[in-house]
């Protein structure tokens, strides 16, 4: 009956410490291409339009150029060049927020040590004797029972599958469109949009470091685990842990977004 959950469950480690060039090679090329031949051109269109809006801006605080200042010159020429250079190497620089997520994941991943898997042979054993008491209707809906778990433990084990896809392909649309959100950073108005992005980033970076934390909690729940003679009891509580497990996955986007502030 757990045995699906098991599998996933011990894979989310493997899957979480995945960057997204080793998740998918395909799909992550595909998204390179998109950006670098794509948003990259319409991302060099808004930095002109900022850029020219900077200008004005700046040539209005000066009292239309009566204050002129020697330096504002060159910091809006370095404002220029460091806006062109980032959206230039958005994909690079993404990549290396993802790299430093895997770093942290993997890390993670040797601390939080322990055996996710329900083992529910050594379970069976135990119970072996009050099933041999039971009488026939109790065994049939014993029997119904464990069919209506099994069937939920099945849909758990799917929505465990959607929360890491789900974050993997929630990185590559993230990916894909960098450099327009960058783009709008050389101006502090505009500038709003590219730093609620890179805080978006850092908090699907970090969602994989609270996904091995729920994982780990889990395992300590389950190894912790002993079966009673209640055997209607054992099976709940077996499946309450995988459903908090799941539950707790999928609040991890939103709790790592809410810590980064982003929205």
């Amino acid at each position: 009956m757990f045995n699906d959950v098991n599998q996933k469950v011990g894979t989310i480690a493997t899957e979480v410490g995945k960057t997204p060039q080793q998740w998918n090679s395909s799909v992550f090329s595909i998204i390179e291409n998109l950006s670098n031949s794509v948003i990259v051109p319409i991302a060099g269109l808004i930095i002109t339009f900022v850029l020219c809006y900077e200008l004005i801006s700046m040539i209005i605080d000066k009292n239309n150029m009566h204050d002129v200042d020697t330096f504002m010159f060159f910091k809006y020429f370095f404002k220029a060049c460091v806006a062109v250079l980032i959206v230039s190497n958005t994909f690079n620089l993404i990549m290396a927020v993802f790299d430093v997520g895997q770093h942290i994941v993997s890390n993670s991943a040797g601390v939080i040590a322990g055996n996710t898997n329900i083992n529910i042979s050594s379970a069976l054993t135990n119970l072996r004797p009050t099933l041999e008491a039971m009488g026939t209707g109790e065994l049939f809906l014993l029997m119904l029972e464990t069919a209506l778990v099994s069937l939920c433990m099945k849909i758990l084990s799917v929505c465990i599958t959607v929360v890491i896809f789900g974050r993997m392909i929630e990185i590559y649309l993230y990916s894909s469109v960098g450099a327009i959100p960058f783009a709008t950073m050389a101006n502090r108005e505009w500038g709003q949009v590219g730093s609620n992005y890179l805080r978006g980033l850092v908090a699907l970076a970090f969602q994989g470091f609270f996904i091995m934390v729920c994982v780990g909690i889990y395992a300590a729940l389950v190894n912790s685990f002993t079966a009673t003679s209640d055997i209607h009891s054992t099976i709940f509580s077996i499946a309450a842990y995988t459903v908090v497990l799941c539950f707790t996955l999928f609040k991890t986007g939103s709790i790592s977004k809410s810590i980064f502030n982003a929205h």
